[in-house]
């Protein structure tokens, strides 16, 4: 497990097509001086610890990419770049006729493997999760942890603060042991926004209400080097039952729910977590921009990032 000193990586999935949003949303000005969210989250990274990013891409958007963050974000942290490929996948498998985009976020952290040889994190770059999640997270990798199996972490956020008033999104709430340790991750395909709360229809049919408190996984993850041949081996046997299916999508919940099952890891559940905001829908947009704008205000952040 990590040690004090060690560096940590963090991983940043945009690979993602952005069909919802229509576009790149990961590369979307939000800050007062042009920042993305993905710089907030370098910059938080940064302070708290980390060392370097590895940024996952489809291989047709890297030069995007290159471009907006080469006289910024990687002028002052090392900034690797990996692609996340529909035709990546293990010899002698393809993928089936019609499938147009990547196979998920499990698949997007092998793609960053041989870029990782210590601890990391995982975010993904349309999301802010906020200094103080970086930090907690940056301590748990620090601290390591001595068990019988390996040890991961997951930053749970409550789900009221997660949904959106522009429309439904999948979201994934959280059971924990009374050790506080993760048990079991339920998806929820589409939850909307009500009150303070959300609601979704479970498989019965029944409207199910959520007070808002309730726990859910945002994809920020604390994983060491333990997690990649338990990636692999899951991935082939995802192919073997699911490659077939053009839409199918290989998840790290998914994959982290089995092997808590398998009893091969343990996942801490991480709670001290900031504001958490995104961009799923163009209306999104707006309110994340004020909501770094008042942290910009407060003087949580400067007003250029990389001055």
């Amino acid at each position: 497990m990590a040690a004090m000193g060690m560096d940590l990586t963090l991983v940043a999935l945009a690979a993602g097509v952005g069909s919802r949003y229509g576009g790149l949303k990961q590369l979307e000005p939000v800050g007062p001086s042009g920042g993305t969210i993905l710089e907030y989250s370098a910059y938080d990274a940064l302070r708290t610890g980390f060392s370097r990013v590895v940024l996952v891409v489809r291989p047709e958007t890297e030069p995007v990419f290159r471009e907006s963050f080469e006289n910024g974000l990687a002028q002052h942290l090392p900034l690797a770049y990996v692609h996340q490929a529909i035709h990546d996948l293990p010899s002698g498998l393809v993928p089936p006729a019609g499938r147009t985009k990547p196979w998920g976020t499990g698949q997007a952290i092998l793609a960053a493997a041989a870029e990782i040889d210590g601890a990391f994190a995982v975010v993904n770059a349309d999301d802010f999760y906020g200094a103080e999640s970086f930090s907690t997270v940056s301590r748990f990798l620090s601290e390591g942890r001595e068990r019988n199996s390996p040890t991961f972490a997951m930053v749970g956020f409550g789900v009221g603060q997660t949904l959106t008033e522009a429309g439904p999104v999948s979201r994934a709430l959280c059971e924990l042991s009374d050790d506080g340790h993760l048990q079991k991750i339920i998806e929820i395909a589409k939850m909307w926004k009500r009150n303070g709360g959300g609601v979704y229809t479970d498989a019965e049919g029944r409207e199910v209400v959520v007070a808002g408190d309730e726990l859910t996984s945002m994809n920020m993850w604390a994983f060491t080097p333990d997690l990649f041949p338990e990636l692999r081996r899951h991935f082939q046997e995802f192919l073997v039952r699911s490659g077939h299916v053009s839409d199918s999508e290989f998840l790290v919940p998914d994959v982290i729910q089995s092997l808590i099952h398998e009893g091969r890891v343990q996942v801490e559940v991480l709670r001290r977590a900031g504001q958490w905001c995104g961009i799923t829908f163009r209306e999104d947009k707006q309110r994340v921009a004020s909501i770094i704008s008042t942290l910009v205000e407060r003087g949580e952040y400067p007003r250029e990032l990389w001055a």
